[in-house]
């Protein structure tokens, strides 16, 4: 796992920071949608909604999240979007438009491709699952401790929404969150961490040159190896859990 740096830690607060004010944006404007949507009788959502098989209605694929067929809906998918929006967009907001245009697209392909009788589908629940599933998996593919303990922590405490990823509840497009989901697990490697942390690969120093350039006065009980770890420290530097430990003692586990 990397070792988080001070300038770190100032980058990831500000980008928090933008990430709220987008994701407020951001549901702002479905709402907004919502308000137009519902003083014209739903006409928005059965124009613009995405219908399975119709090849006109592909552009749609960028319309129908924003778009909901009743009140009860959207209240039901704004908490999860915004929570769920928000742990993706705090790692960089450029990072996440690219990842909300990709799951937009799997979501809505999905349904697209395999949903039967000409089904018309709307609402940004493909976007909660496509955010989900990154925010999941995101800590694993960039090696980071908090990120992953953030994936564990939601996994854990969402894992019924799996239940709608499958088959069997009546009035439920599972297939938009099933292609939501895989849009979001690929979007985690497809936009991972790509830049090397400071003091990621250290080069080891040769045990040729460790001995040469030992103090001539040390004794033979002071021997050049490194010293034993006492319980409750960190590793010495050059550990091959050092970085890790660090981590850990930043978030006071050590």
């Amino acid at each position: 796992m990397d070792r988080p740096t001070s300038s770190d830690a100032q980058l990831m607060v500000a980008e928090a920071r933008k990430a709220f004010f987008v994701m407020f944006g951001f549901l702002a404007l479905v709402w907004l949608v919502q308000l137009a949507n519902f003083a014209d009788d739903y006409a928005p959502a059965r124009e613009y909604g995405l219908v399975s098989g119709d090849v006109g209605s592909l552009p749609h694929l960028l319309t129908a999240p924003f778009l909901h067929w009743s009140w009860a809906h959207i209240e039901s998918n704004s908490g999860p979007l915004f929570i769920f929006g928000f742990l993706a967009a705090y790692r960089g907001v450029l990072r996440f438009l690219g990842l909300s245009l990709l799951v937009a697209v799997t979501s809505g392909l999905a349904v697209w491709l395999f949903e039967g009788g000409n089904a018309e589908t709307v609402g940004a629940s493909g976007l909660i699952f496509g955010y989900f599933g990154y925010v999941v998996v995101r800590g694993l593919v960039d090696r980071h401790l908090v990120d992953t303990l953030i994936g564990v922590v939601m996994a854990a405490s969402f894992a019924y929404m799996l239940t709608v990823a499958v088959p069997g509840t009546p009035g439920v497009s599972w297939l938009a969150h099933l292609g939501g989901l895989a849009g979001g697990l690929l979007g985690a490697w497809l936009f991972r961490d790509r830049t090397r942390r400071p003091g990621a690969a250290k080069p080891r120093r040769d045990s040729s040159d460790s001995s040469s350039n030992r103090p001539s006065g040390s004794s033979g009980g002071a021997s050049g190896g490194s010293a034993p770890q006492l319980p409750g420290t960190t590793a010495p530097a050059g550990h091959p859990r050092a970085d890790l430990h660090k981590e850990l003692g930043d978030l006071g586990l050590l």
